[in-house]
């Protein structure tokens, strides 16, 4: 294109000729023999004879990187030499150098962090997948808690097992999960149970019982709350009760509010999310018979005064078939891609 522009400059006036053919004028003026008819030939340029050698390149690097200065910057070492008597280069050439081997940044060799797989977990019904977090209460005096456990489960969202203590301990947790799993009747590699990645979840004694009950264990990603939503929705909901105190006086006043809150919880509280069903109805499956009922009531409503269903014939919501913690990402269509005193279990309504 310079050529061409080169040529068209021989009629017309270089302006012209580089508007014309959208060529910056700085490249055709750098192009020698421009005129001539000649092919333009690439400049060249030589090293300015101030610049560092490779060696000397090679030797300030090694300095750098050197275990007394990995851990300090450019600037730092160019000071401490000078004041040695020693001078190598400026600390931007330092910085120079180090750019072009991508070594401004930490120059350890550090451990890095794994990278975690996102969690991507499907329940089409229930006692299919748990999911299980520990939540504090505040007890009668500050720095006092008390630890709620709690079991979910997915589809349905029915509590099938929650607990108060006083501590968070992995002896707790596992007579609670084993307990849960043997009223629920739980077979071997049938449920897959998620947690978030504390200290008590992630314990090689509860990852072993997991193992031998048949279980599958999931855990979150570090520091994502959202890999576990399903538990922290149902804190919310409790939290948000309007009897929920500010403080509990004492464990046994923790434990009498929960013994009623998630009895009224599983039973009773018409979840959004289930198409305004209690999880006890999804969760013993109860659903469709219930669901026939309310469209039997919708319709007769309907039959009665049609003119105020401007919409049509009412429906009732439809319940999920399926829940995912984490769904994938669909492909578009061009294909693109006390040990056990404080144990608590729900019994079946």
């Amino acid at each position: 294109m310079i050529h061409t522009a080169q040529q068209l400059a021989e009629t017309v006036d270089v302006t012209t000729a580089c508007t014309t053919l959208q060529v910056p004028r700085s490249s055709f003026y750098r192009t020698p023999d421009w005129g001539r008819g000649l092919s333009p030939t690439p400049v060249r340029r030589t090293a300015p004879a101030r610049a560092l050698t490779e060696a000397e390149r090679g030797q300030v690097r090694d300095v750098l990187n050197s275990p007394r200065f990995q851990d300090k910057a450019p600037r730092q070492v160019w000071a401490q030499l000078l004041d040695e008597g020693i001078y190598l280069c400026g600390w931007r050439t330092m910085y120079r150098i180090l750019e072009a081997y991508k070594e401004v940044r930490e120059r350890r060799n550090q451990l890095r962090h794994p990278s975690y797989t996102k969690p991507e977990l499907l329940a089409t019904g229930p006692n299919e997948l748990w999911s299980w977090d520990i939540t504090k209460l505040k007890g009668p005096a500050k720095w006092v808690y008390y630890y709620l456990y709690v079991i979910l489960d997915v589809f349905s969202r029915y509590v099938v097992g929650w607990m108060i203590a006083e501590q968070e301990s992995k002896a707790l947790a596992e007579p609670l999960i084993e307990t849960s799993c043997q009223r629920q009747g739980i077979h071997r590699e049938q449920l897959t149970l998620h947690a978030d990645r504390g200290s008590v979840m992630i314990a090689s004694t509860l990852t072993q019982l997991l193992s031998d009950l048949g279980v599958t264990p999931s855990h979150s990603r570090p520091h994502v709350p959202d890999d576990n939503p399903f538990s922290e929705a149902q804190f919310k909901t409790m939290k948000y009760q309007p009897d929920f105190p500010e403080r509990f006086g004492s464990l046994a006043d923790a434990r009498a509010w929960a013994r009623a809150f998630f009895p009224w919880y599983n039973q009773e509280h018409y979840h959004t999310g289930l198409a305004l069903l209690t999880p006890a109805m999804v969760h013993y499956r109860q659903a469709d018979q219930r669901q026939t009922q309310r469209q039997q009531v919708l319709q007769a409503a309907y039959v009665d005064h049609p003119e105020r269903f401007v919409r049509g014939q009412p429906k009732v919501p439809a319940l999920p078939q399926a829940v995912w913690i984490n769904p994938p990402k669909e492909e578009n269509t061009d294909g693109e891609s006390s040990l056990n005193s404080g144990i608590e279990l729900s019994q079946s309504p």
